[in-house]
């Protein structure tokens, strides 16, 4: 902001990370006037609503004799058609040489991207926030590792803890269900809502592990079939709340058509669904887990920003790697270890067989999972 004005800035990531809260720390910690509009009640077809913002800032330096103001558009994503809308206002004050400098935010990724790819091109930076590491939650909030892996990343749940009821009310009302009905079911058209909640909650529960869309059906009710079930897990990964990970193969077609594995990008939106955290804790098994699902949470939630893809790898019961990540050529293995009595034999098979980059053993007898819950996954590929 500090700089000419030369592009759009556009602050991106899921429900509930803090975007409109550091907005309002960055616009107040500067000298240049702003105004802020959120889109939350506005119909999704009033496109001239942004219009009437941008005017409205532009009435504001015009009265006021201002060299430069900052607008802020938060939640842009919910009005349809909105990238043409801002393409046009945009190039209105590149033209007359209006020094309007904006800001947009948003958490729907998927609109976000096709809005930027229809009419934006070329007009804006982007500023990606994934969910919160072990380290911030730690700093902000005093979490302990323990209460990371089950409570999540959510700043505005870490008061909570102490009451779960209430926790998981938030956790529920204010990420899954916002999520859910302001940013995927009015932006697509689903068949059968129920079914995509049923969906995110099957897939939540059993993130970590290996699920096929077979069992899926069986377990649903009106599940209709594989495709549709792959669909809506598509579009539940595209507003960051769980995706389905494919088995690392060479061949894309097998990459296809491999059993998910499935993973939630932030722990809370597994253990919503999972017994109270002193009684979690206690049962070894169950924590295990929940440790591996929090060790692949902090792994999707960065790799949008890293520009990396996640697979999974197994050859058969025993011989398995947890997390495998590509990028640009490069392969990193990665095996979780909860607990010292497991062994290392798939990452040695994988080792042989692929000759990956980095292989790398988090948790007993490797990197201590608060270090690589602290990093950022991409730095694995320097």
């Amino acid at each position: 902001m500090l700089e000419k004005r030369r592009f759009i800035q556009v602050i991106m990531g899921p429900r509930q990370v803090g975007k409109s809260t550091l907005m309002k720390q960055v616009v107040n910690a500067l000298d240049i006037p702003f105004v802020f509009y959120p889109a939350d009640a506005v119909p999704a077809t009033q496109l001239s609503w942004i219009s009437d913002c941008w005017n409205a800032a532009r009435a504001k330096m015009r009265l006021e004799n201002l060299k430069e103001l900052i607008l802020v558009i938060d939640e842009i994503q919910k009005i349809n058609g909105w990238s043409e809308v801002v393409k046009k206002e945009w190039d209105t004050d590149t033209f007359y040489d209006v020094n309007l400098k904006v800001i947009l935010l948003g958490s729907s990724r998927v609109m976000l991207d096709k809005g930027f790819a229809d009419s934006l091109e070329g007009r804006f930076e982007r500023i990606i926030l994934p969910h919160w590491s072990y380290a911030e939650m730690r700093d902000a909030f005093g979490f302990t590792l323990d209460q990371f892996i089950y409570y999540g990343a959510y700043p505005g749940a870490a008061e909570l803890i102490g009451d779960e009821d209430r926790w998981r009310d938030y956790v529920t009302g204010s990420i899954v269900d916002a999520t859910i009905n302001k940013d995927i079911l009015i932006n697509e058209n689903i068949a059968k809502p129920a079914l995509l909640r049923q969906t995110f909650e099957l897939s939540a529960a059993y993130s970590g592990m290996e699920l096929s869309f077979n069992k899926m059906i069986g377990q649903l009710q009106d599940a209709g079939n594989t495709t549709t079930l792959a669909g809506y897990l598509n579009l539940l990964s595209q507003a960051g709340l769980c995706c389905a990970l494919n088995k690392y193969a060479i061949d894309l077609a097998r990459k296809k058509s491999s059993i998910p594995k499935h993973q939630v990008y932030n722990n809370a939106l597994k253990n919503i669904y999972c017994k109270p955290f002193a009684e979690a804790i206690l049962d070894r098994s169950l924590w295990g887990r929940l440790f591996e699902s929090a060790i692949g949470a902090h792994i999707m939630s960065n790799a949008y920003a890293g520009d990396y893809k996640v697979y999974y790898w197994r050859t058969n019961p025993g011989c398995e790697v947890d997390y495998v990540l590509e990028k640009n050529g490069r392969i990193v293995a990665i095996e979780v270890k909860s607990n010292s009595d497991a062994g290392n034999k798939g990452l040695m098979e994988f080792r042989t067989q692929f000759s990956p980059y980095l292989s790398l053993v988090v948790g007993d007898g490797g990197m201590k999972a608060e270090d690589f819950l602290s990093i950022n996954p991409v730095d694995l590929f320097k």
